[in-house]
């Protein structure tokens, strides 16, 4: 008996339930697989397709909002010290993206909550652009000992200080929440979806994992409102913090995948005998 029709016996399901659990193939495990999990949104949807433009078009907007096209080798040499700025800040926007992109491939979802927080996520993105550069700016700036990047205004008192560091915290907790809460909604979902044990070891993974930034940068927000003006810097050192956390978390939930791999296998051998 296919699979998903069985979902009907275990009670009463609500109507949107009923078409995610219809939209998807009888035989699920047809579909393509990423690391073992099988991806039901391969077919690029609508909102996907959005997505990917909206990031686009953030990235322009940061290589386009320094300065016009140089038109001497003065200005040439110039604009090479916001390279580094933009590279850091292109980066932390493909994180974003990439996060956006494994959920769309792993559950297809394309429901109204689902559109809700992406066109949330959009809106997030294109403001989040601007403390995000200045922020990578000043930390050039400050590593290169002023040979690239680009300061904070002379000018700029402390509590604008402040409020720069904040802003940056806030557009972190809420593309991050963002990411958090369209994976969240694929665990709310997780019958008519019709996830497998490792499928929910992974969308669990997910959620904790996009944690780190949301706690990392309410750390930040509440340092950079909180410590004295000469130890404001440090609510911006402690985004490095995810240097060591991120990969600590890939690395448990990669040895948890195993362990439930191996306890698939056996299963997999016995049904090939039969």
């Amino acid at each position: 008996m296919p699979e998903w029709p069985q979902l009907w016996h275990h009670g009463p399901m609500k109507e949107r339930h009923g078409d995610i659990a219809s939209a998807l193939p009888v035989d699920l495990d047809a579909l393509p697989r990423l690391r073992g999990f099988r991806l039901r949104g391969v077919a690029m949807t609508r909102l996907e397709t959005f997505i990917d433009a909206a990031f686009a078009f953030a990235i322009s907007m940061l290589v386009i909002a320094a300065q016009q096209s140089p038109d001497n080798i003065q200005t040439l040499l110039a604009a090479f010290k916001n390279v580094p700025t933009c590279v850091c800040s292109i980066a932390v926007l493909g994180i974003f993206w990439r996060g956006h992109w494994l959920w769309s491939r792993r559950y297809g979802l394309e429901d109204s909550a689902s559109i809700l927080i992406s066109w949330v996520m959009i809106v997030t993105i294109l403001i989040f652009i601007y403390p995000l550069k200045a922020i990578f700016g000043a930390m050039w700036y400050f590593l290169s000992n002023g040979q690239v990047g680009q300061p904070f205004s002379l000018r700029t008192t402390e509590s604008q200080a402040r409020t720069i560091f904040a802003i940056y915290a806030l557009g972190l907790i809420a593309i991050s929440a963002e990411i958090l809460l369209l994976n969240l909604r694929a665990w709310l979902l997780r019958e008519p979806l019709r996830l497998n044990a490792l499928e929910k070891l992974v969308t669990r993974g997910e959620l904790t994992g996009w944690s780190i930034p949301v706690c990392v940068g309410i750390v930040s927000l509440v340092s950079a409102l909180t410590l004295p003006a000469e130890k404001i810097q440090w609510s911006g050192w402690a985004y490095f913090s995810m240097a060591i956390l991120v990969p600590l978390h890939d690395h448990d939930l990669r040895r948890r995948m195993r362990v439930e791999t191996e306890k698939q296998r056996p299963t997999s051998n016995i049904q090939l005998k039969r």
